[in-house]
């Protein structure tokens, strides 16, 4: 006789999909892989540096003598390529270091391109590691305020797109969030026969309290104020940063970004159902990474769980590159 309760039960049941671990790998949609993955690294000046970042585990300010032995890592492990971030031995005004073809990260990128010429090597275009007040361009009172100049910034950004791309850059990143900046990136390039280099945009770069590791980690933090002026409020509309990708497209940009990822998953959402073909990267900045570490010291919580749902999310929300401190554990914990 048939059971009533069976009759009145409904007859899908989800967990069907669940039960076998066979069937939950058959179904899942949302992967990862270590070749969407790029690798943040901080570089400054010196012989055998390794010099830990208290606030980010794991991770070193590393002399360009390191690079090669880190980049070997990188093509073992798979990884998409690495971002290069420079620390000059000294700073100015102007950040005059990230425009010289000796400066920091000009100089490891001729160690990486000799080393490993075949691993990606991307490299942040901006001002606030280089500027000796710590802010993303040429700072005056014009407007009756301190505030960054943005178009005196532009020429500067643009000097500092071409000295990368002469040293080997593969890709360019400007951060700075300067109006025009793409436009005028790509200008230069251009004009120097560099237009097979790709711009990835920082389009959607919020004013974020999850900064604070990396400005240790990159000895960036402004002298004074802030940056509010050019990175975007979090309270601003979604709109406004679709405008802000929609511009930097428009201008010339091959990829674009949301920073921070898990903080603005709806913006990656938003961004990815627009434009649906264009390369969209999200930043899993160090304070979503250095929060998970803590905890994880405490046994708040497992780490490896919660790095890779973490990166799932940032997936599953639309992006398709991941710029992550976890790049290297994360691929080795794929394997």
């Amino acid at each position: 006789m048939e059971n009533p309760s069976h009759s009145q039960f409904p007859a899908t049941r989800l967990r069907r999909l669940r039960q076998n671990p066979a069937v939950r790998r058959l179904v899942q949609e949302v992967t990862l892989a270590p070749s969407n993955m790029v690798l943040p690294l901080f570089i400054r000046s010196g012989k055998g540096l390794r010099q830990p970042i208290r606030s980010m585990p794991g991770h070193s300010q590393i002399s360009p003598d390191q690079l090669p032995a880190e980049l070997e890592e990188v093509q073992k492990l798979g990884l998409g390529g690495v971002i290069l971030f420079g620390i000059p031995d000294s700073k100015d005004a102007t950040g005059s270091d990230s425009t010289s073809d000796g400066g920091i990260v000009q100089q490891a990128l001729a160690v990486a391109k000799r080393a490993a010429p075949d691993v990606l090597v991307m490299t942040d275009v901006c001002f606030c590691e280089y500027t000796s007040h710590g802010h993303c361009g040429v700072v005056n009172d014009k407007s009756g305020r301190v505030d960054v100049d943005n178009d005196a910034t532009l020429e500067l950004i643009a000097a500092q797109a071409l000295s990368h791309a002469r040293a080997g850059a593969d890709i360019v990143a400007p951060s700075g969030m300067m109006d025009g900046m793409i436009g005028a990136l790509r200008r230069r390039l251009d004009q120097h026969t560099f237009e097979h280099v790709p711009i990835m945009s920082y389009a959607a770069k919020y004013a974020s309290g999850f900064y604070g590791p990396f400005r240790d980690a990159a000895e960036s933090a402004p002298q004074f104020g802030d940056r509010r002026s050019y990175q975007m409020d979090p309270a601003a509309s979604p709109g406004q940063a679709l405008r802000e990708v929609e511009l930097d497209l428009a201008e010339g940009a091959d990829m674009v970004m949301v920073k921070p990822a898990l903080a603005y998953l709806d913006i990656l959402r938003d961004v990815r159902v627009r434009f649906p073909g264009v390369p969209l990267a999200a930043y899993n900045v160090s304070g979503e990474f250095s929060m998970v570490k803590a905890a994880a010291e405490r046994g708040w919580i497992d780490e490896r769980a919660v790095a890779l749902e973490s990166l799932l999310a940032i997936r599953r929300a639309g992006a398709s590159i991941l710029l992550t401190y976890w790049a290297k554990q994360a691929a080795a914990w794929l394997r």
